[in-house]
This record gives C-alpha cells, sequence and structure tokens, in this order.
C-alpha cells in the first residue's frame, strides 16, 4: 500500500466522490512550489495515463498516482479532522523533513522542490 487513509478520511472522500462523475478516482501526488518547495495535490480525476500513473484501491476507493510522486509520498498518512472551524484533510508524511507552518507544503531529502508563495 502507497499511502494509508484512515477511517475518517475514507468517509469524506466517499461523501465527496458523490458528488463527482460515477468514473472519478481519487488522485493524490506532489507538485512545486509553496514556501517548502513542494505542495501537495489532492482531488479527482476521471481519467488515467496508462504510462504514467498507476492505480491502488484503498479502503474501497481508486486513487492514482503519478510513478513519480510515489517515492515522495510512499508511508504518507491522510486523516479527516473537523474542529469549530471546520473540517479539513492533514497530511502526514514521513518523507518530509520540512514542513511549512501552513501544513501544505513540505521538502524530502531527495526533492526539494521550487518554492513559491505559500
Amino acid at each position: 500500500m502507497i499511502i494509508e487513509l484512515t477511517d475518517r478520511a475514507s468517509a469524506q472522500i466517499k461523501e465527496m466522490m458523490k458528488e463527482e462523475s460515477d468514473q472519478a478516482m481519487l488522485r493524490f501526488g506532489v507538485k512545486g512550489g509553496g514556501c517548502s518547495g513542494l505542495s501537495y495535490s489532492l482531488g479527482f480525476a476521471d481519467e488515467v495515463n496508462e504510462e504514467l500513473d498507476i492505480i491502488e484501491t484503498i479502503n474501497g476507493i481508486p486513487i492514482v498516482f503519478f510513478n513519480q510522486d510515489i517515492p515522495i509520498i510512499e508511508g504518507t498518512k491522510i486523516d479527516y479532522k473537523e474542529n469549530m472551524m471546520g473540517g479539513g484533510f492533514s497530511i502526514d508524511n514521513p518523507n518530509a523533513i520540512i514542513s511549512c507552518g501552513c501544513g501544505s507544503s513540505f521538502r524530502t531529502a531527495q526533492n526539494a522542490g521550487a518554492p513559491g508563495d505559500c
């Protein structure tokens, strides 16, 4: 398993998928930017590039990963937390050596990315 989804995160994603097409899959990966150099990318996709992507089903949710992102995100745990201010996903990546105060930007030992606006 590339990543772990908690029960709360799985339930929230399944609820959100009800608003998407029947072919929708969760797409999780990284992109350049953010104060620390890399940012997480979490959204829905209807299409997969057979040469560049891999699909893994976790807790009944089909998740698409860009092959090159796997070493950066492997072992990551995604949770969903709610408080008085609302709810949101939290991402715990054991590969991140530096994380931004906003929690959405990070850097690994091998991947610094390109810092941008946070």
